[in-house]
């Protein structure tokens, strides 16, 4: 694997040939990743995988014309008719009034701060199959469960380097760590599954096999004969595992390139309170050793800490340079990298916590659910309206009780956001966290 200093020699290099073959600006992004995962199943080993690769992605411009290729062979003579294939692509390329770089004066200057996001290790297969192994056992010692879909443990590296021909190099290195069970509970057709995963940069921040096990067969477990939900409008509580999909519905509707293209349900509501007072929202980009951390976007610009929602507001889109340019407003440092055109994304996510427990947070419930498991892609990103298949426990004198499954929730986000609840329980696991959330006034009905 290349070091990040030859990773970003190769991202310099493709952009002085872009230059040399007549385009008018450019920008190479380089990605390389080695990963290795152990995959155990009752007791026996299962599947070992070890995989590398690498690519580099090249965007020119043109004028106003633009292209974008990419290739996994690093041969020096492949780089270059891949370079010319692209300037090439390029001059017969439509015309965009938005396309270019992101402004030379906004971007990321000095060096590139050490997240803490590499811990050095290399792939130990020996102790990824132990690691594996005892998830596995701890979730089958858990009364009840019958079988095992298996334990993994996997270990990688990554390198990503990106280079623009005005002026921004910027690179960094990660290490991951992840750990997952997943079995199954009882017989038959009253089989029940559910899984327990956790990942971090750092092994040493990794939750132990025991945890992870020990969640995924009790989980299991719980989920045995599950009844029917009740039925009608009613308080709905979203574990944590699941509550983080309410945050990505957010970005999806404030990402500048859904605004510029009038598709977002949020459009026009900017300046509307569409949270509590309380609701905080924040991006952290330079959170250490945090799983989306990083010091600069996919355009070269530098991040930064933001709310994007204070005293329940929306403080303002997520923009790349070109949804910037389409509504006439400054690029943020959102920007995200693939092969291609850029996109936009949120680094680490977090809905801050409320004062009550989520015990607390169901004291008053005479009946509602509370959703451990969301199916299906049921959301309308332009009107809002949400409809999701789910499963998880009925809430019965302010009290969890039995299992429930083959039911739906519906509402509308607008009004979802304005009931939302959070719980005091946060903890940081994942790249979006969230503490339970209580939204009253959802529609339930059986499946």
């Amino acid at each position: 694997m290349l070091t990040v200093s030859e990773a970003l020699d190769r991202a310099r290099m493709l952009c002085d040939a872009a230059a040399g073959a007549g385009a008018d600006a450019a920008d190479a992004l380089y990605y390389c990743s080695a990963a290795t995962s152990v995959s155990m199943r009752l007791g026996a080993l299962e599947d070992v995988e070890r995989s590398e690769g690498q690519d580099i992605s090249l965007r020119v411009f043109v004028g106003q014309r633009s292209a974008s290729v990419s290739t996994a062979d690093m041969d020096a003579g492949e780089l270059a008719k891949l370079v010319e294939r692209c300037v090439a692509m390029a001059r017969e390329a439509p015309e965009d009034p938005y396309a270019g770089l992101a402004p030379q004066d906004m971007l990321f200057r000095g060096a590139v701060p050490d997240l803490d996001l590499d811990d050095g290790s290399e792939a130990d297969p020996q102790a990824l199959r132990e690691a594996a192994l005892a998830a596995e056992d701890a979730a089958r010692a858990v009364a009840g469960v019958t079988n095992s879909e298996g334990g993994t443990a996997s270990h990688s590296r990554t390198r990503f380097a990106l280079a623009t021909s005005h002026g921004f190099t910027g690179g960094y290195g990660a290490s991951g760590h992840s750990l997952s069970a997943s079995v199954i509970a009882g017989d038959g057709a009253a089989m029940q599954r559910d899984y327990g995963w956790h990942s971090a940069h750092h092994l040493s921040d990794l939750e132990s096999p025991a945890a992870i096990g020990a969640r995924a067969g009790t989980r299991a477990v719980a989920r045995l004969n599950p009844g029917k939900a009740p039925v009608g409008k009613l308080p709905v509580l979203f574990d944590p595992r699941v509550g983080s999909s309410l945050i990505g519905h957010l970005l999806g509707a404030i990402a500048g390139p859904a605004i510029a293209r009038g598709t977002s349900f949020l459009l026009g509501k900017e300046d509307q309170a569409l949270f509590d007072s309380g609701i905080v929202i924040r991006d952290e980009p330079h959170r250490p050793r945090g799983l989306r951390s990083r010091a600069f976007d996919g355009e070269g610009l530098p991040t930064a800490a933001r709310d994007i929602v204070a005293d329940g507001r929306i403080t303002g889109w997520l923009l790349d340079t070109a949804s910037a340019k389409q509504l006439g407003l400054t690029p943020t440092g959102h920007a995200s990298r693939g092969g291609g055109a850029s996109g936009v994304t949120a680094s680490n996510l977090h809905l801050a916590a409320g004062t009550a427990s989520p015990e607390a947070l169901m004291a008053d419930v005479a009946e509602g659910v509370y959703i451990t498991e969301l199916i299906g892609q049921g959301v309308n990103p332009v009107t809002g309206d949400y409809s999701r298949g789910a499963s998880g426990f009925v809430i019965q004198g302010g009290r969890l009780a039995g299992p429930i499954a083959e039911f739906t929730v519906a509402s509308n986000l607008i009004d979802m956001f304005a009931a939302m609840v959070p719980a005091d329980d946060l903890v940081f696991r994942h790249a979006i966290n969230v503490p339970t959330i209580r939204i009253d006034g959802m529609t339930v009905a059986s499946g």
